[in-house]
C-alpha cells in the first residue's frame, strides 16, 4: 500500500506551502479571479490542481478548473459552473 499523507495548514492559502512542495495534487476550497502563481509553481510534474476560478467574461460566476502539469508546461481545462467562497490574499 502507498503511504498517504494529508496536511492541513492555517494561513494565507494564496501563498501555497513552499516548504512541502512539490505537490502531487492541490485541491482548493475557495476560488479567486485566477489560480495563484504559487500553486502552479509548487505543483509537481504529473500533478493536478482542482480549483474554482472566476469564469472569463461571466462576472461573479465561477467554473471548476483542472490544471495538469506536464514536462511541457500546464494543461488547463474548464468544467461546470460552481459556487465557492472567495479566495482572498492575506486572510488566514
Amino acid at each position: 500500500l502507498r503511504e498517504t499523507r494529508v496536511r492541513l495548514l492555517h494561513g494565507d492559502g494564496m501563498l501555497g506551502h513552499p516548504g512541502g512542495a512539490p505537490f502531487d495534487a492541490i485541491i482548493a476550497a475557495a476560488g479567486g479571479e485566477a489560480l495563484p502563481q504559487a500553486w502552479l509553481d509548487q505543483l509537481a510534474i504529473g500533478g493536478r490542481i482542482v480549483a474554482p476560478v472566476q469564469a472569463p467574461g461571466r462576472h461573479g460566476e465561477q467554473a471548476l478548473v483542472i490544471v495538469d502539469r506536464t514536462d511541457n508546461g500546464y494543461l488547463r481545462s474548464e468544467h461546470e459552473s460552481v459556487h465557492f467562497v472567495p479566495l482572498m490574499a492575506g486572510r488566514a
